[in-house]
């Protein structure tokens, strides 16, 4: 009977990563796919993914340019609309973006013999009326949220590891090895 639970657990832990990956992975191409709604199948995810690149291709020369800071310029100045646009271009700007914000991983000192890991997002909080503080954003562990706190500078080390490493072994529990 040990055998028989020893094997079948081994076995899950072969299969459900697979499978899950995969299931998102379809998912998200269906998702994709079906925002266009052509008659078949991975057209409206082509159309979109080279909709996607031509737009990249084009703010980057100076007419695209000025129409991107026009946009911005509409988007931020809109009342419902800024909180919106500004959250997700931070995001994605964040993760992939000119500006990466998550390159900075950090230890944060809770107590002498506790510390937790996250990354440091703002170096200074003065504009917060909190001088000497820092904003550091903790990621949960198995989950795409977080939480930002603002802590002294004092109780930050700044870590030697790779960025996505540290974002992974948070995310998995501790579970993935950082490579230095």
């Amino acid at each position: 009977m040990n055998w028989l639970v020893k094997n079948f657990l081994r076995g899950l832990v072969i299969i459900v990563p697979v499978a899950v990956t995969i299931w998102v992975i379809v998912r998200a191409f269906n998702a994709v796919d079906s925002l266009v709604g052509f008659k078949y199948p991975g057209l409206g995810f082509i159309v979109i993914v080279g909709g996607t690149l031509l737009v990249g291709v084009l703010a980057s020369n100076f007419i695209g340019r000025k129409f991107v800071a026009l946009t911005h310029a509409i988007f931020t100045r809109a009342p419902l609309v800024r909180i919106i646009y500004a959250s997700l271009k931070d995001l994605l700007e964040a993760f992939v973006g000119d500006k990466k914000r998550f390159d900075r991983p950090v230890a944060v000192s809770i107590t002498d013999d506790v510390m937790t890991l996250g990354f440091m997002t703002q170096e200074d909080l003065a504009f917060l009326a909190l001088p000497g503080r820092v904003a550091v954003y903790l990621p949960f562990s198995y989950s795409m949220s977080g939480t930002v706190v603002a802590v002294s500078s004092s109780r930050i080390t700044p870590l030697d590891a790779d960025s996505a490493s540290v974002m992974a072994l948070i995310v998995s529990g501790g579970v993935s090895r950082v490579s230095v």
